[in-house]
């Protein structure tokens, strides 16, 4: 079971999400809290897998209580504030994802087994965001030769590029999203890069 602690200053969202998470067979939510620093003492008390974190919450803000947490637990920030300046200290802080609250069950769900997992998910609304301001400070995108890719394995990673989830690339393609998986596997070893928002960052700069 992946255990989730959950924290916002609303009552109401904190319900919501309980509901969203428990209505999951490999989820359980082990606490609520609804300011920052009660949401660290949580934490390190409960010792959840995940804990989804909004940012403004009194005593303590999501950022600063996401720093605290650093290497003690994966966060995954949870927001309807999406400017740019809150996903780069959300990541400066340690979290592990970035979501906004209009982000849909499924995509929540997916993102707490991917954190929970080891990996990272980013809100794909952000993805261009992050990209964007890469681009700003590093004019020159990572140099890559896609000559090795199939016309397919270019489709999927110009998707990447605009931040497209492998469920959306796999609609816009009409293929099994486990086929979509396979094909960014393929991308990532063919262009020798790390990780997806290497991907991204890489196909942004073929498509500017």
């Amino acid at each position: 079971m992946i255990r989730v602690l959950i924290a916002d200053d609303h009552a109401a969202v904190r319900s919501g999400l309980r509901l969203i998470c428990e209505g999951a067979a490999d989820i359980t939510v082990v606490g609520e809290t609804g300011d920052g620093q009660t949401t660290v003492d949580e934490a390190r008390r409960l010792a959840p897998d995940v804990v989804l974190m909004d940012i403004r919450m009194p005593r303590m803000d999501g950022i600063a209580a996401t720093r605290a947490l650093a290497g003690e637990c994966d966060v995954v920030i949870l927001t309807t504030y999406g400017s740019p300046q809150h996903l780069f200290e959300a990541l400066a802080a340690g979290a592990a994802g970035f979501l906004l609250k209009d982000t849909d069950a499924e995509t929540l769900l997916s993102a707490l087994r991917l954190v929970a997992a080891g990996d990272g998910l980013i809100s794909p609304a952000m993805t261009r965001t992050l990209i964007a301001e890469f681009s700003r400070l590093r004019p020159t995108a990572p140099t890559v030769d896609d000559s090795t890719l199939t016309p397919r394995e270019r489709q999927v990673w110009l998707l990447i590029g605009r931040g497209l989830t492998n469920a959306q690339i796999a609609s816009e393609l009409d293929m099994a999203e486990g086929t979509v998986k396979t094909h960014v596997s393929r991308v990532l070893s063919k262009l020798g890069l790390r990780s997806r928002v290497q991907a991204a960052i890489a196909a942004g700069g073929v498509e500017s």
